[in-house]
């Protein structure tokens, strides 16, 4: 199910969640240009484009995806249909900080489904990591004050991106079980933009249902400019490819329990990134808090 922790599988899942953390920002300086069921559509639609010069022969008739089309629909619906819409839903009234630290509640929830879902057991050391990186997180949640902590309130964006670290944890484990119950998508899953390409297939597809019921609800709203193109460039290569490709095979080789401790420098990469943006010098909580996620990360890995 998984190895041990190397440097390069360390390597692709710190990158995801930078990636992904850079996707919070940008998509809260977007939310005003563009719906968030839209941009999510209009984010997997150009990343389509981009990867079918690499593996579009994957949708052909006969390719192997379509004995497994339930499979790929779900990983589709779950991964790209509805935790990145979850996500840009969420930046209409909620933060890039308070997103990315409502959604490191992911550890406990990849532990939870791995062991009431599909059996898996959780040690003792997955359980210290869990403390230690949440504990990280609390930190900088607080701004190293526990006043700040204690005063904190949940907007509806927060309970929206505590959905999307539910359906991501499920995603996540249904990813690393797909060797299993998918045997003879091997040739697939060896090649990543293949494998990409038969769950975006069917995540555009529900991607542009709820695109659709936002146009039908008066909720669309699309305001191209520079500043928009910009953002879809980054989102589309960043976010959407290279980010899935690292945790992907992040989730292959080293399980998805110790994948989701890693989800939890996304807060803590969102608020260094919000320093430009906010005028702010890092500060010791910050050192302080990394020093506590990389240590639940070390403690939960390990064999």
């Amino acid at each position: 199910m998984s190895s041990p922790l190397t440097f390069g599988t360390a390597a692709m899942l710190t990158a995801a969640p930078l990636l992904w953390a850079g996707n919070a920002i940008v998509g809260r300086l977007v939310h005003d240009l563009i719906s968030p069921f839209t941009l999510n559509l209009m984010r997997w639609g150009l990343a389509l484009l981009v990867l079918l010069p690499l593996a579009g022969h994957v949708l052909r008739k006969n390719s192997a995806i379509w004995q497994c089309w339930k499979q790929y629909a779900l990983l589709g619906v779950l991964g790209i249909g509805s935790y990145n819409a979850l996500l840009y839903l969420a930046l209409k009234t909620s933060s890039p900080i308070n997103v990315t630290l409502v959604g490191s509640s992911m550890p406990i929830w990849m532990l939870l489904i791995g062991r009431f879902v599909f059996g898996s057991t959780i040690s003792m050391r997955q359980a210290v990591g869990a403390v230690l990186s949440m504990l990280g997180v609390a930190l900088v949640l607080s701004r190293g004050s526990a006043q700040q902590l204690l005063s904190l309130q949940l907007v509806p964006g927060d309970w929206f991106i505590l959905m999307a670290a539910i359906v991501w944890s499920l995603y996540s484990w249904l990813l690393a079980r797909s060797a299993h119950t998918m045997p003879s998508q091997e040739q697939v899953r060896s090649n990543w933009a293949a494998f990409l390409i038969a769950q975006l297939i069917f995540g555009i597809g529900w991607s542009a249902v709820l695109a659709g019921g936002e146009m039908a609800t008066g909720h669309f709203v699309w305001m191209p400019n520079a500043t928009l193109a910009a953002a879809m460039l980054f989102i589309v290569i960043g976010p959407a490819i290279l980010a899935y490709r690292f945790w992907g095979e992040g989730v292959k080789r080293a399980g998805p329990a110790t994948a989701g401790f890693f989800a939890n420098l996304m807060p803590l990469f969102t608020a260094l990134l919000s320093i430009p943006i906010l005028g702010e010098m890092p500060q010791l909580y910050h050192a302080l808090a990394f020093v506590l996620i990389v240590g639940g990360i070390v403690v939960s890995s390990r064999r």
